[in-house]
């Protein structure tokens, strides 16, 4: 019986046929790998997330967190999946082997990691910032810092969180006033137990790298639970006297417990759990309001969060960005491996479903048939699949440019994959979240008065996915992280990048001829308009103009990037046949004919620099 989670088969399509990642054994930080590994890992993450996910996503999203004053209680299956999570190895799939990692390509441990998104979000996003965390302070921190807290991640002992936002402050980074003020009790950076330590810390004075911090974070995933033995929060603070806004944010790694230099666990730190959000998706995510420093707890007798600076003062916002950028192609995934499974049991449902006969059957009393053989039913699973399939390529393409990246011959070819990672992550993070999630919506139409009922899963998958074009950066940040500093940053080397590799496959395809040709000619009149578009936007030098529908450009772009990734699939299944890339090439098809056409009213409104919305007035709503 296939899988309604994922397809294995486009999971190796994907991988081998199309991405080649193969040959990143040839690499010498992957040369420990073979394709027999890869489809072991695939194989033991679809038997995981089939045993231990799946099996709990619904009563995780009906049994959600609850924190009773002192502590928070979940389901006990999410532990359980976790445990089996962290005991394959998974938490340091792709870390370098002297952490404990196994040192995957991304690539691999991305299409692993989707079928746990798709079993079950709620649970999967525990890892999710557990791996990201650890990969921000194996880049960033200091050594100490780094064997202190990292294996216990690996190891599935330690859980980490991302503390960024505030309720006053939202994505407004700018304006958080978490403080995090320097010791000035003569304590060091870690916690040591006993007196002779303590007489060794006085006796070393104060040290720069140990900070007291104050503040609410809000909206912070995982940020309390009992799952492992502790939590590792990274933090954005200011440290009074730094510059204002973004320039004077620093990071520090702030612990639910201390940790002794033994690798024990010291006193409790002074986070105290304010309460529970209550959300419509993701409910088996516990989502927190935390305090930093209101005294219930007074490590090392004094008032305030114990916090650990990572790398430079004031460098904290640049350092977040490594987990944030992350997150994003996380959050990317999750979306397409929602959209993904919602296709799957809407198609199983449409092949199933009896219900009406074709148009001018002459028999009324003939046996009706099956949903699927209804030309409505097979557009929506048609734009389903183009938007599911389309997605996770994206993601997987965006992994193996982090495999090249890492394993860059030469400073060049880093930058290369550098830039081309820099703009295509906005479009990796938002165009699943959009899209995806309306293949969710048209997995409910086609089921029909079962499809928004609890006993089918595609409205859960809905109010899950409907999360991710929020979580990491509103559609609209992203749009102007894209308009506004992407594709203009190093005079516009990203773009350039991009459109080098759009333009091969372009050539390749013409060089084909045939309907991959066809195909071609029009995405290259699309490009080349929407590079000249681009262009147009800031020739004004009204900056508020430029921006002013930098949303409508970002899902026009994102378009475009999903056109040129289906044309390079097409390309792939040149010269092979079978339902599955007779399949493959239709999707295509489809995507060219009905969606990329979207984008000419788009790139017409953002030609003629409107200002609608601009010229809005407040008291006109």
């Amino acid at each position: 019986m296939r899988s309604t989670l994922l397809s294995r088969r486009d999971l190796e399509f994907l991988l081998y046929e199309w991405l080649d990642v193969e040959s990143l054994t040839r690499r010498a930080r992957y040369a420990e790998h073979s394709r027999e590994t890869f489809d072991a890992v695939l194989d033991l993450s679809e038997q995981l997330a089939t045993k231990y996910f799946a099996t709990h996503n619904k009563l995780n999203d009906t049994h959600e967190p609850t924190f009773d004053g002192d502590t928070v209680t979940l389901i006990p299956e999410v532990g359980q999946a976790l445990a089996a999570f962290a005991e394959a190895g998974m938490v340091g799939a792709t870390m370098d082997a002297e952490l404990g990692g196994a040192q995957l390509p991304a690539a691999i441990a991305q299409a692993g990691f989707a079928w746990f998104h798709a079993a079950n979000p709620g649970t999967s996003a525990y890892p999710l910032l557990t791996i990201g965390n650890a990969n921000l302070l194996a880049a960033h921190a200091d050594p100490r810092l780094v064997q202190r807290f990292v294996p216990p991640m690996i190891e599935g002992r330690f859980f980490g969180t991302m503390c960024l936002s505030e309720p006053q402050a939202g994505s407004s980074l700018a304006d958080i006033v978490t403080r995090a003020e320097p010791c000035d009790d003569g304590t060091v950076g870690v916690s040591e137990p006993g007196p002779e330590a303590v007489a060794k810390r006085h006796h070393a004075g104060p040290s720069p790298d140990q900070y007291r911090l104050f503040g609410t974070k809000m909206w912070i995933s995982g940020g309390d639970h009992e799952l492992g033995e502790n939590i590792v929060h990274l933090v954005l603070a200011k440290i009074p006297g730094g510059p204002a806004g973004t320039k004077g944010i620093s990071l520090f790694v702030v612990p639910r417990f201390l940790v002794h230099e033994d690798g024990s666990l010291g006193e409790r730190n002074d986070v105290a759990l304010a309460g529970l959000n209550h959300k419509m998706g993701f409910r088996g995510t516990v989502n927190t309001v935390l305090n930093l420093g209101e005294g219930r707890w007074t490590p090392q007798g004094a008032a305030g969060a114990i916090g650990y600076l990572v790398g430079e003062p004031h460098q904290g916002l640049k350092y977040m960005f490594h987990m944030m950028n992350e997150a994003r192609s996380g959050v990317g995934l999750v979306a397409a491996a929602l959209g993904y499974t919602g296709y799957l049991e809407s198609l199983d449902y449409a092949r199933t479903r009896p219900q009406g006969r074709t148009k001018g059957a002459a028999d009324p009393a003939a046996p009706q048939r099956p949903i699927i053989e209804h030309t409505d039913v097979k557009r929506m699973l048609l734009a389903q699949k183009t938007y599911a399939e389309g997605g996770l390529a994206l993601v997987l393409y965006c992994a193996r440019l982090i495999d090249e990246q890492h394993t860059a011959e030469s400073e060049e070819e880093r930058r290369a994959r550098t830039l081309l990672l820099d703009i295509l992550t906005p479009i990796a993070k938002s165009w699943p979240s959009q899209w995806c999630l309306t293949a969710n919506d048209l997995a409910i139409q086609v089921l029909g008065g079962y499809g928004y009922t609890r006993e089918y899963n595609v409205e859960q998958h809905y109010r899950d996915n409907r999360l991710n074009p929020i979580h990491e950066g509103t559609h609209g940040i992203q749009g102007l992280d894209l308009l506004g500093r992407k594709v203009t940053q190093h005079g516009g080397a990203s773009l350039h990048e991009l459109d080098g590799r759009v333009r091969a496959t372009l050539a390749a395809a013409q060089e084909l001829g045939g309907e991959p040709a066809e195909l071609a000619d029009r995405l290259e009149n699309s490009w080349t308009r929407l590079i000249a578009v681009t262009g147009s936007l800031f020739a004004t030098g009204d900056i508020e103009v430029a921006l002013a529908n930098s949303s409508v450009y970002l899902e026009a772009f994102g378009h475009h990037v999903v056109a040129w990734i289906w044309l390079d699939q097409m390309l792939a299944t040149h010269g092979r046949t079978g339902d599955f890339y007779d399949g493959k090439r239709h999707a295509a098809r489809y995507f060219f004919r009905h969606e990329l056409p979207r984008t000419g009213p788009q790139l017409d409104l953002l030609a003629g620099l409107d200002t609608t919305t601009v010229d809005m007035a407040e008291n006109w709503f």
